[in-house]
């Protein structure tokens, strides 16, 4: 059965939150939300028209595809299309909020605040957990590959581990109380298939146990609260070698990080941004001056976002007839 919209006039605007993906470990399967900066996407139905149309793409980044077939926003609501066969389609307005390039979830928080507003408009919508394998359609467009660890917790908040791929499932890691998250995002652009391309193919049996290992210790210390054993498995032998040496400063901002009391540090998903965790404000904002001096030696300029991780994932702002 078709689905329609509620009224020809109603649009729905949603916000998505940034997220770090891979958290050192976990490639692919882990991620966690950042609180204060996200993209905002506005969804307005169309009866008569069928497909997706980008009318517009503003905030800090406005030079993106508005071909509904190559940018993450309308790919995730055409990917919605067709799951509930609806007639019509859909306008949308994208505000970005996340830089381009930068590592914190930017093309997954506009596919999964684009779905979360289309699928509110309808007349029967999904439950949320259901627009996962949409939105992970639109992160495929800016990826290359589909992988749902900035996905999941930009649309449902807190630390996320993907257990499943086709179709994707989550499941929610505790984050131990009082944790801080210190993002720094250098002003470099690193587009995320350029990332995924430094990356080995292959790697040997042995490297990959080593982080099994690490895996497996550091989702215990989150369950135990254990910051002593989240710090000791937070080390990545897989994708940091292949892409630190893409970021300049980045051994210099890790051992400042490290020395100045952070529980671990690594890249945001692809990069450059880099994140670190602390156990106290007092040392989040130490080890944010400390990284952010340690770009400036390279001559790179930096934002920063500190704070605990986020536990409200994306969420409708506006529903306004």
């Amino acid at each position: 059965m078709s689905s329609e919209a509620r009224t020809t006039t109603e649009s729905v605007t949603a916000f998505a939150p940034a997220t770090v993906a891979n958290v050192t470990v976990g490639f692919d399967v882990l991620g966690f939300t950042l609180s204060g900066v996200g993209d905002r996407v506005t969804a307005t139905r169309e009866p008569g028209r069928e497909g997706v149309r980008i009318e517009s793409i503003a905030g800090v980044v406005a030079d993106l595809p508005t071909d509904p077939e190559k940018n993450t926003a309308s790919v995730a609501v055409l990917s919605l299309l067709g799951a509930v066969r609806l007639q019509g389609g859909f306008r949308l307005w994208i505000d970005k909020g996340i830089p381009l390039g930068s590592g914190m979830g930017g093309s997954a928080a506009s596919a999964v605040a684009a779905v979360l507003a289309a699928n509110q408009l309808l007349d029967r919508p999904l439950p949320k957990a259901a627009l996962l394998p949409h939105a992970v359609a639109g992160e495929r467009v800016a990826s290359g590959a589909s992988h749902a660890d900035n996905a999941a917790p930009s649309l449902h908040g807190g630390m996320m581990a993907i257990v499943s791929h086709d179709p994707p499932r989550a499941v929610t890691i505790p984050v131990p109380r009082g944790l801080r998250s210190v993002l720094v995002r250098p002003h470099l652009r690193l587009d995320t298939r350029e990332a995924r391309a430094a990356l080995p193919l292959e790697i040997p049996l042995t490297r990959h146990v080593e982080q099994a290992k690490r895996l497996a210790g550091f989702l215990a210390g989150c369950f135990r609260g254990d910051l002593e054993l989240i710090g000791h498995s937070m080390r990545d032998a897989i994708a940091e070698p292949a892409r630190g040496p893409l970021i300049p400063g980045f051994e210099g901002a890790k051992k400042a990080a490290l020395a100045h009391g952070a529980v671990g540090f690594g890249i945001a998903g692809a990069g450059p941004s880099v994140f670190a965790w602390a156990a106290s404000d007092e040392v989040a904002l130490t080890v944010e001056r400390e990284v952010r001096a340690a770009f400036g030696e390279v001559g790179l300029a930096t934002d920063a976002w500190v704070g605990p991780i986020g536990q409200d994932g994306a969420s409708i702002e506006a529903d306004e007839a």
